[in-house]
């Protein structure tokens, strides 16, 4: 494939001329156009369950089950969630007007911004592709979307069904690596979605802002758990070794570190043993639940990790592979705890997004706070204790893009929450009524009646008698 084609022949700047012409004709506004768009992405992806099954498998390892617990059923219950709603949240809404402006009326109707490009990652290809689709559909706009090159098979899957579901043009697909992401961003779009690292995300933004684009941006980082809910050890065990290690660590919300007191760390890393052991089984490599890691250079990049570690459970790896087992570690003493770039080790410097997950021990919750602080804000905090003090120092005294008690990863399945970050973690929020938000300019329409004429108060000229009066009914609020 050249750098600026997709499988139907069209150039880049063609793609995206078409999608605009076909949202200028005002094919996509009708709240039916809307709901049929929604229909066709859901069937897109029930018809197809099978062959998005054996893409997923070729390209990461995720079994059948995975499939559908982690991409499949998530967008399936966003668009049924969303279809729910959808005549509500398009309704106008009845707005306040003050004072001054009686008798007037307001209305606030909400109206899509457009086209719009999302650019998706590879570790939840057809999730994290699909999901804001269905905000922007939903919202009445039309889409480009740029699937993940890194993989491949559902990328190729998604850019053949498309054309089939959406043979009008609300939806294209642009297949290809870093020369077509940059000739995308090149182009003018209404709004731009991108969920990866924080250096590609940076790149995204200055791109933006040549045509003043304004981007949701989701971008991970490294998001910490504090444990010390010793009375209920092993089903926190278990549900701390489930979210780190499905997909094989590679979520951007996955727990990166685990931080508890030092006395806590020999049983929480046998609870941890025994709750990989229930879920993956002695050999993980063995079984069909466990993934691969993406690529070669990931993979050395994580095993790169456990050269200045003490590995306590797992380690194994094969190139060939792509295996890594999962793998917990403990850090030699390096003084006081600390990550981000000034941190001893490496593990604990950049986002691992693998299945490595390093135990620092600190001497308090408050210590914990204070190492949160000390870096950028995560983009998921994960907090398993049975104090309600302890919950509430973690909510008050740390910034994230959301807090999870007593579980982790869950949020991102809540269609009636936001998900996003919070400074280097991400900008903008989706998911249910917030991608309604995020993908709709809210639009005040205001009506004055020509008759009483109020506004003659506001106009010169003035009096004294007057201005008082315009001062009264101004400040009322």
């Amino acid at each position: 494939m050249s750098a600026s084609t997709r499988t139907d022949g069209l150039r880049i700047p063609e793609t995206v001329t078409a999608v605009r012409e076909h949202f200028e004709s005002g094919a996509t506004r009708s709240l039916s156009a809307r709901i049929r768009h929604l229909h066709a992405l859901r069937a897109m992806l029930t018809d197809n369950e099978a062959a998005f099954e054996a893409a997923l498998w070729s390209d990461l390892h995720k079994s059948p089950a995975q499939a559908q617990l982690t991409e499949l059923n998530v967008v399936v219950a966003e668009i049924n969630h969303t279809l729910r709603h959808l005549r509500r949240w398009a309704r106008p809404k009845r707005g306040p007007v003050p004072l001054t402006l009686l008798p007037g009326r307001a209305r606030l109707v909400s109206e899509p911004l457009g086209v719009v490009l999302v650019i998706a990652p590879w570790n939840y290809p057809v999730q994290l592709l699909l999901n804001p689709l269905v905000g922007v559909l939903a919202a009445g706009n039309t889409a480009v979307l740029k699937p993940s090159e890194l993989a491949p098979a559902t990328a190729s899957l998604i850019t053949r069904l498309v054309p089939r579901y959406f043979p009008q043009g609300a939806v294209r697909t642009v297949e290809g690596g870093v020369p077509e992401a940059t000739e995308l961003l090149a182009q003018r779009f209404d709004h731009i979605v991108f969920t990866g690292s924080g250096a590609v995300g940076r790149v995204v933004m200055r791109a933006a802002a040549e045509h003043l684009t304004p981007v949701t941006l989701e971008l991970g980082g490294k998001s910490p758990v504090w444990f010390d809910n010793d009375a209920d050890l092993p089903a926190v065990a278990r549900r701390l070794a489930w979210a780190k290690f499905t997909n094989a660590g590679q979520t951007c919300i996955a727990p990166d570190y685990v931080m508890t007191t030092p006395d806590r760390v020999p049983a929480l890393v046998t609870a941890l043993k025994d709750a990989i052991g229930d879920l993956w089984g002695a050999d993980p490599r063995a079984g069909r639940e466990y993934g691969r890691i993406v690529n070669e250079h990931q993979f050395d990049r994580l095993v790169g990790y456990l050269g200045d570690t003490d590995v306590v459970i797992g380690g194994e790896h094969d190139r060939g592979e792509r295996y890594l087992a999962p793998t917990v570690v403990t850090l030699p003493d390096g003084g006081r705890a600390a990550v981000g770039p000034r941190a001893a080790h490496p593990v604990l410097r950049e986002e691992i997004f693998g299945p490595v997950l390093p135990i620092l021990p600190v001497a308090s919750a408050e210590e914990a706070v204070t190492v949160i602080n000390a870096w950028d804000k995560p983009l998921a905090l994960y907090v398993f204790t049975s104090s309600p003090r302890i919950r509430r120092l973690f909510e008050q005294h740390t910034s994230s893009g959301a807090v999870v008690h007593n579980a982790a990863l869950v949020h991102a399945a809540a269609s009636g929450l936001p998900f996003g970050g919070v400074g280097p973690s991400g900008i903008g929020a989706y998911h249910g009524l917030y991608s309604w938000r995020s993908f709709s300019h809210l639009k005040p329409v205001l009506a004055k009646p020509l008759r009483p004429d109020t506004l003659g108060l506001a106009q010169p000229p003035f009096t004294a008698r007057g201005v008082r009066l315009l001062r009264r009914l101004m400040r009322h609020g």
